[in-house]
C-alpha cells in the first residue's frame, strides 16, 4: 500500500481546466428533494382529529439522488452533462425537469412515463418559538414497479446514441427498482468493454458490474465481498485502512474492475490490478453534514479521471469535492472549482 500525498497546486488548476473540455453523463436515478417549513406556532388543533397539523409557510425544492451527482458534475463546469434516466410524468417530474433545465443539463436521454413515479424526498421541518428546527420522518415516492422492457429498450437508444461524445458515464444507481436493471447494467458493461470511461455507484448491486470502475463506499464494498462490516469490528476491534485494502483487492478481483472506495472519515482508497493507493482524508473542523457527500465524490472523481487525471489524483481531488459539500449545513451541497481552489490553498 502507498500512502498517495497529494497534487501541487499547478497540477489541481491544470486537471480542473481541462475538465472544461470534458463531455460526461450521468445514468440512474434521479430525485426530487422536497423541502417543507413548519411554523408550529400557527398550528391550530384540528375539530375532525386529535391532531396538530404542520402549518408548512415555506417550501424549497432541490436536485437529488442522481440529480445532485449532475448538480456537482456541473458545478465543475464540464463542456456538458447529459443525463440519462426515465421519470414519471407527474409534478414531481415535471418540477425535476424544470431544476434540471435551469442547471443546463442536456435532457434528451431523459424518458418520460405516465406511468412512472418519479422519486422524491419529502422533508418536513418544525420549528416553533425558538430556533430549533426539527426534521420529521421522510416522506419518499419512488416506484414500486421495475423498469418495463420498452423503457429499457428506449434507456438503452439514448446511450448507444450518445456513446461515442461521452467522455465519462457516471452511474448512480440507487433505487430497488430503479433504472439500471440487469439489462441496462449488462449494456453499460458492454460499453466499457468498447472503450467508454465509466464510474458506477451502487447502493445495492456494485458487485454485478464488471470492466468498470467502481465507487462504493466502506460499507457497500465490504457487503460486496460477503462481509460484514460489524462483524469485522468485532473480530479486531479497530478495521484498519490495510483491512479495506484487502477487500478493494478483492472486490478487483470479484469484478474484474478497478475500485475506488470511500472510507469515510479515514479518506478513500484506490486499487487495480497492480498497486494500491491510500488517499487519507483532509482535516475538516467544525459541524458537517454528510449528505451528498457520496455525489460530490463520484462527480469529482469521474471529471478528473475523464480530465487526464491519474486516478490517485482524481481520487485526491474527489476527496476535496467531498470535504467541502460536508460543510455545507441542510443542503445537499455542490464543490465548485473556485471552492476547490480556494481550499487547495489551505491543504
Amino acid at each position: 500500500m502507498e500512502a498517495y500525498k497529494g497534487i501541487t497546486r499547478d497540477r489541481l488548476d491544470e486537471i480542473l481546466k481541462n475538465i472544461s473540455g470534458v463531455n460526461a453523463g450521468l445514468l440512474g436515478d434521479v430525485c426530487l428533494d422536497v423541502y417543507w417549513r413548519a411554523d408550529m406556532r400557527k398550528s391550530e388543533l384540528s375539530l375532525e382529529t386529535p391532531h396538530f397539523p404542520l402549518p408548512v409557510v415555506d417550501e424549497r425544492m432541490s436536485l437529488g439522488g442522481g440529480a445532485n451527482v449532475v448538480a456537482n458534475m456541473i458545478a465543475l463546469h464540464p463542456k456538458k452533462v447529459q443525463v440519462f434516466s426515465v421519470i414519471g410524468n407527474d409534478w414531481r417530474g415535471r418540477e425535476l425537469l424544470r431544476l434540471l433545465d435551469e442547471a443546463k443539463a442536456g435532457l434528451s436521454g431523459v424518458i418520460q412515463k405516465n406511468e412512472r413515479i418519479t422519486n422524491a424526498y419529502i422533508k418536513p421541518i418544525r420549528q416553533g418559538i425558538s430556533d430549533v428546527a426539527y426534521e420529521d420522518p421522510r416522506l419518499d415516492f419512488t416506484d414500486p414497479m421495475p423498469l418495463t422492457t420498452e423503457d429499457e429498450d428506449k434507456l438503452i437508444a439514448e446511450l448507444d446514441k450518445a456513446a461515442g461524445s461521452l467522455d465519462v458515464l457516471c452511474i448512480s444507481d440507487q433505487m430497488y427498482n430503479g433504472i439500471v436493471t440487469q439489462r441496462v447494467r449488462e449494456h453499460v458493461c458492454e460499453l466499457a468493454r468498447k472503450g467508454l470511461k465509466i464510474v458506477a455507484d451502487s447502493r445495492y448491486n456494485i458487485r454485478l458490474f464488471s470492466g468498470v470502475t467502481l465507487k462504493p463506499n466502506e460499507l457497500e464494498g465490504t457487503k460486496a465481498v460477503g462481509l460484514d462490516i460489524n462483524e469485522l469490528h468485532k473480530v479486531s476491534g479497530c478495521i484498519e485502512v490495510s483491512d479495506f485494502i484487502n477487500v478493494a483487492k478483492t472486490l478487483t478481483k470479484k469484478s474484474s474492475s478497478n475500485v475506488f472506495m470511500t472510507i469515510g472519515a479515514r479518506g478513500s482508497i484506490y486499487v487495480n490490478e497492480e498497486q494500491a493507493w491510500y488517499i487519507p482524508a483532509q482535516k475538516i473542523t467544525g459541524p458537517i453534514d454528510i449528505v451528498g457527500a457520496g455525489d460530490s465524490s463520484l462527480s469529482g472523481f469521474g471529471l478528473a479521471l475523464a480530465a487526464g487525471a491519474k486516478p490517485q489524483e482524481a481520487a485526491y481531488i474527489a476527496g476535496i469535492c467531498s470535504g467541502i459539500t460536508i460543510k455545507q449545513i441542510g443542503v445537499t451541497g455542490t464543490a465548485a472549482r473556485k471552492q476547490i481552489l480556494e481550499t487547495a490553498k489551505c491543504l
